[in-house]
């Protein structure tokens, strides 16, 4: 194991300033308040230390857990420590000339198509040894790379494609029910159903961390061949606040559920110390003249009536159909979440057919579990289950277009794909003059509008404002604005 050399303050000094750049690229808030905070650790703290240089960063840098993902890869990116001899001097090489601790390592490309020296049973038992021995991870990660990932210089292929070569030829999925079975084997089976399964979890966390290291070492390798900032590039990954509804992966829809309590959560506080702020009251004259006594009859501290904002109501009219069943799912979920923000918030759901859904919500404190009954219980099917905006418009417009009062402000969440039906905006006509304000959110990209069977513009000229809304971040802008007018 080589010694890691310490690189010059002011290669430092540009390597953080890359890292930072690129971590703002990625979306996360990095202020230069925090940027300088960054460097004053890095005064105490040493690259030696690999484990405490991280933690300084992370601590200093990110101020949200759903953001430490990304920055642990750009991390790996911007300090990877992986040697290489890629000039053949017998020297390990990095990025910039850092040369760091790790595995030897044949080819002219870490993880070339030599293949490797270890044979299979030497790579089984070297895994053995990674689920058991933390230490054990990193010599056997670096081997499997280069046994079975084919990575070859200069060739424009992206980790994934590496990643699925070696955890192919691993198979971990399989090792998980293999090992299980070695532990079920010498005791007769486990005690009870609790120990089976607190078995199978440790070893799927031993297992996960294992393919976690083998990424990393992946990363290692390419910025080696790469450069940082090429990989950084490549690698970036979206923020939870940044992904689309409408085109998320599983674990991103996760994400974005884990999110969204959160967000209303400081969202609310916000709002409300806004509205406090900017609703002082009239001015109070006899309180103002009593405390000007103090100042010799000069009103230097006017004084102003308590205010008594008042809240809007919401009502929301929200598509499920299938394309867009992700972005209103999100969007009924945070208006309800910052229920208290607002005298009265009603829900009304459609296909072609369309239902109020507000009772789903009343006295459940589970709003994902709201949203699941929504989809299940709902009557939000005319026809035959495909969108039908005029129609649902107009059931919406006989049933309950009464309660639509000058105080009500109606947002309406839809991509206004209306397969090709009469679009029946005049319903938007009349709910635009009765209502404090008529929104509509678009979860599409704005340059999709009004293509194919999109009538959007047939509902835009009759709506205070339409929306883009295709992410946490942009709903929660949008929120703001609707409770501030």
């Amino acid at each position: 194991m080589t010694a890691v050399e310490v690189p010059a303050p002011g290669r430092m000094l540009q390597l953080l300033s890359g890292f930072v750049h690129e971590l703002r690229a990625a979306g996360l808030p990095v202020s230069m308040t925090e940027n300088l905070d960054a460097m004053q650790a890095l005064e105490y703290v040493g690259i030696e230390d690999r484990a405490a240089f991280k933690t300084a960063l992370r601590a200093t840098l990110v101020k949200h857990a759903d953001h430490e993902r990304v920055f642990d890869i750009l991390f790996d990116v911007y300090f990877a420590l992986q040697p290489y001899d890629g000039d053949g001097d017998g020297e390990a090489d990095g990025p910039g000339g850092r040369p760091g601790g790790g595995v030897p390592i044949p080819g002219g490309m870490p993880g070339g198509g030599a293949g490797g020296d270890a044979s299979p049973e030497a790579l089984a038992a070297m895994l053995m040894r990674a689920i058991l021995d933390p230490e054990a991870l990193r010599a056997f990660a670096a081997a499997a790379v280069t046994r079975h990932a084919g990575m070859e210089p200069g060739r424009p292929v992206g980790g994934t494609y590496y990643l699925y070569r070696t955890l192919r030829a691993l198979d971990l999925d399989g090792l998980l029910d293999r090992l299980m079975e070695q532990l079920r084997q010498p005791r007769g089976g486990f005690a009870d159903e609790l120990e089976g399964r607190l078995a199978r979890e440790e070893l799927a966390a031993r297992i996960q961390r294992v393919r976690e290291e083998v990424e990393a070492e992946i990363r290692r390798r390419l910025v080696a061949d790469r450069g940082p900032e090429a990989m950084a590039r490549s690698l970036r990954v979206k923020l939870p606040e940044d992904v689309e509804f409408m085109h998320a992966s599983r674990d991103e829809m996760a994400a974005l559920q884990r999110a969204i309590g959160p967000l209303a959560r400081a969202l609310a506080a916000r709002l409300a110390m806004r509205r406090r702020r900017h609703h002082r009251g009239q001015l109070d004259f006899r309180a103002t003249v009593r405390r000007s006594l103090s100042y010799g009859g000069v009103p230097a501290d006017p004084r102003f009536r308590r205010p008594h904002p008042s809240k809007p109501e919401i009502v929301v009219v929200a598509d499920i159909s299938g394309s867009v069943a992700s972005f209103a799912r999100f969007t009924l979920q945070l208006v309800h979440a910052l229920a208290s923000q607002f005298s009265r918030v009603r829900s009304f759901v459609f296909i072609d057919g369309i239902d109020e859904v507000t009772r789903f919500f009343e006295g459940n404190a589970d709003l994902g579990e709201a949203v699941k009954r929504i989809n299940t219980e709902a009557d939000v099917v005319w026809v035959d289950g495909h969108s039908d905006y005029g129609h649902a418009f107009e059931v919406f417009h006989q049933k309950w277009g009464h309660d639509v009062t000058p105080k009500t402000s109606v947002i309406i969440l839809g991509d206004a794909r209306n397969n090709y039906h009469a679009s029946q905006s005049w319903v938007l006509a009349e709910l635009q003059k009765k209502a404090r304000h008529l929104y509509w959110i678009d979860p599409e990209p704005a340059a999709y509008w009004n293509t194919g069977d999109s009538v959007i513009g047939d509902y835009a000229k009759y709506c205070d404002g339409v929306y883009e809304c295709r992410n946490l971040r942009q709903l929660e802008r949008f929120v703001e604005a609707v409770i501030e007018s």
